[in-house]
């Protein structure tokens, strides 16, 4: 009998090409059209390592933080920037967002220089334009970057509004197909995600004014209407009604607001 963790022969098919080669075939191609990228790629897969080489030295500019020349990242970042105004006018809304929102945060300068969760949130504004110029996977590793460093893990197709709140934002996961509306507070450990293998539109549908509580789980396509509130620690796999406080696992609803409750900006955590 194998032991634990031992592989057994035809357990795993042989690829039909020799996989090393073609990552770096790709990664050849990659460096061609993202030179931002081309430093990374040589060091790490073009520069003439074995197998084993390649792989380790991937995982340990991983663990490391990867490094990259500050003015290469200040260009990509500043050449989003200018093409996208809109951005900072997002960008804006957040500050003003957290500094309302947030007993903690006392400046706008605060939140600029300090929140972890702010600086994810405006790393994925810029990545979501990549990923929607079709540069995917300058905008993945862009967005795979602000997660080793800050934590919020963001896919960057993902649609964000403005006037966002990421409290915290230690582990936070947002999904691919996921949306979040304007106006909406996010507390940390919180998770829009799919339920499974299913391809499509497949995370949730967060609408204006909603607050989710710290780790809060709210899973596959289904809406959270309008100025509802999710309670710490709920599970949420049914759509939630507009104007309503959801709670429990499964999570069901215990409070009907009144119409003018904004949960996103009374940050109210009681049920």
């Amino acid at each position: 009998m194998p032991q634990p963790g031992t592989a057994v022969a035809g357990d795993i098919p042989a690829p039909a090409e020799n996989v090393w080669d073609v990552i770096r075939c790709e990664a050849a191609e990659l460096a061609a059209r993202e030179p931002t990228l081309a430093p990374l790629l040589r060091a790490q897969l073009l520069g003439g390592n074995s197998d084993a080489e390649s792989l380790a030295s991937v995982l340990a500019a991983r663990l490391c933080v990867v490094r990259i020349e500050h003015g290469d990242m200040l260009s990509l970042l500043s050449d989003v920037l200018v093409r996208y105004p809109a951005i900072l006018q997002a960008t804006e809304a957040d500050l003003l967002a957290v500094r309302t929102r947030d007993p903690a945060c006392t400046t706008y300068l605060h939140a600029l220089l300090n929140l972890k969760g702010f600086h994810a949130l405006q790393i994925h504004r810029i990545a979501h334009a990549l990923w929607t110029e079709g540069r995917k996977e300058i905008a993945s590793w862009l967005s795979n970057l602000a997660s080793l460093v800050f934590g919020p893990d963001i896919h960057p197709a993902a649609k964000i509004g403005t006037s966002i709140m990421l409290d915290h934002g230690s582990g936070i996961v947002i999904g691919e197909t996921a949306v979040i509306e304007d106006e909406v507070s996010i507390l940390q450990n919180v998770t829009l995600g799919g339920t499974g293998k299913e391809s499509g539109d497949r995370h949730p549908k967060i609408r204006h004014g909603v607050m989710i509580g710290a780790g809060a789980k709210i899973l596959g396509n289904i809406e959270v209407g309008a100025f509802s509130k999710v309670a710490a620690g709920s599970v949420v796999v049914k759509p939630v009604p507009p104007h309503c406080t959801v709670a429990g696992v499964p999570a069901v609803v215990v409070r009907i607001h009144r119409a003018d409750e904004i949960p996103a900006e009374t940050m109210d955590q009681n049920i």
